[in-house]
């Protein structure tokens, strides 16, 4: 059976790149009736942020990745204890008494070989005893070739904190042999750990998992990787902004996987069905605002007018039965409703300097005019067509870009209608 799973670390909202992970890992698993397993690694307690994993959870179970097992790490940790000693026992492993290195402020080692490796001490943190002289290599179902590394190039990495905690080099290779989890798949960014990982697993025993690394989804406009501090990022906040959960997803799919037909439209559930491990693509993938809006400008047109009002935020559903159909096709997320249709529920500034005749026929004739009925007597006054209207719909509006200004007329009522004519005629 196949198990995979999707184990981020509590420090926030959950990243475009791990929505991603989260996706292939279900779609992974569920293609083949297999099982998707959640696993939270809390066990770097400093940089947890509260309410994350709850966060975490809900987020993901909004696009419909609901797991069929959950782990906390943090509620585990006899398990990884006891696989670290049995690493020193074994002879894997070694205690080590040296100050714990801030990488942030010392800067990285350049020291492979730790300097306790060899005084047989019997308490401290533990760390990987890694081998001279040997290769260690896996193959990678996303990039569809062997990698290999030579030993003598990996340094004694740290397994166990002298805390009792466990790092991310122990923990995750424990859990993912003993909760039999057949395909790991994870961002780019921990392929110079994975000669660490391969270590771990083969000194652990059991059966290794597949492995994959995803590719780097790319800023479509600089070309750099998506970053937290420079780019919009986190799924919540597509989400609030008005994209759909159905669209962003859909979006998210294809940064790294293409079909062999090059479809783009697909449900969870059809992507389920159709997902091929073949698909994986090794070239970085950019992050295309436009594309994004286009899936979801797609997904918004397929909603009922029913489906719609329960989206947007509007205490007058009444009159927004009759505003949605007049800018559905126009809308390209939920948070355009307000620019879209603000001139319904508040007179617009007045424009001054409009046409003033424009206006006076429009007062006087309004009632024919709404039933589209003046074109004739317009064109016999000589005025364009286009013009006519486009007074009438700023003087309504305050905009040029509106929906249809008779059917806007309609909805405002006559009264308002005509106030605002009067008002743009008396600033005019």
């Amino acid at each position: 059976m196949v198990r995979t799973r999707f184990a981020p670390s509590p420090t926030g909202f959950l990243h475009i790149g791990s929505l991603r992970t989260a996706l292939y890992a279900y779609v992974m698993a569920k293609h083949d009736d297999g099982q998707f397993i959640l696993r939270v690694e809390d066990t770097d307690q400093k940089r947890e942020v509260g309410g994350a994993t709850d966060a975490l959870k809900n987020t993901l179970k909004i696009f419909g990745l609901n797991w069929d097992e959950y782990y906390l790490q943090s509620e585990r940790l006899e398990i990884y204890q006891k696989a670290a000693k049995k690493l020193v026992a074994d002879g894997h492993a070694f205690y080590c008494q040296c100050p714990p290195r801030n990488a942030k402020t010392d800067g990285f080692s350049q020291i492979l070989r730790d300097s306790c490796r060899d005084k047989a001490l019997n308490s401290g943190a533990i760390k990987l005893r890694v081998p001279e002289d040997e290769q260690v290599k896996y193959v990678d179902f996303v990039h569809k070739k062997e990698i290999t590394w030579d030993t003598n190039g990996v340094y004694d990495a740290t397994l166990l904190k002298s805390d009792g905690f466990p790092t991310y080099h122990l923990a995750a290779m424990v859990d993912d042999i003993e909760m039999k989890i057949t395909h790991i798949l994870r961002g780019h960014d921990w392929m110079p750990s994975t000669p660490i990982h391969l270590l771990v697993f083969k000194y652990l025993g059991g059966d290794r998992p597949e492995i994959g690394h995803l590719s780097d989804i790319l800023n479509a406009k600089t070309g750099k990787k998506l970053s937290k501090r420079r780019d919009s990022v986190m799924a919540e906040d597509f989400l609030k902004a008005g994209y759909l959960p159905e669209a962003l997803l859909n979006f998210v799919m294809l940064l790294g996987w293409a079909p062999k037909d090059n479809r783009e439209l697909y449900s969870l559930a059809e992507y389920v069905k159709e997902f091929d491990i073949n698909g994986f693509q090794e070239a970085n993938p950019r992050f295309e605002d436009t594309k994004l809006k286009w899936f979801n400008g797609h997904y918004l047109r397929q909603k009922s007018d029913e489906e719609l009002i329960a989206l947007i935020d509007c205490p007058d559903k009444e009159k927004l039965k009759q505003i949605l159909p007049l800018i559905k096709d126009r809308l390209v997320v939920l948070s355009d409703f307000d620019e879209l249709t603000s001139f319904f529920f508040k007179s617009p500034e007045v424009t001054a300097g409009l046409n003033k005749d424009h206006l006076t026929f429009a007062i006087d004739n309004h009632d024919t005019l709404i039933k589209g009925e003046l074109i004739e007597e317009i064109k016999a006054k000589g005025w364009k067509v286009g013009d006519f209207f486009m007074t009438i719909r700023i003087a309504i509006c305050g905009t040029r870009s509106t929906p249809p200004i008779t059917e806007t007329m309609l909805v405002l009522g006559r009264d308002e209608s005509i106030k605002r004519l009067i008002a743009s005629k008396a600033q005019s």
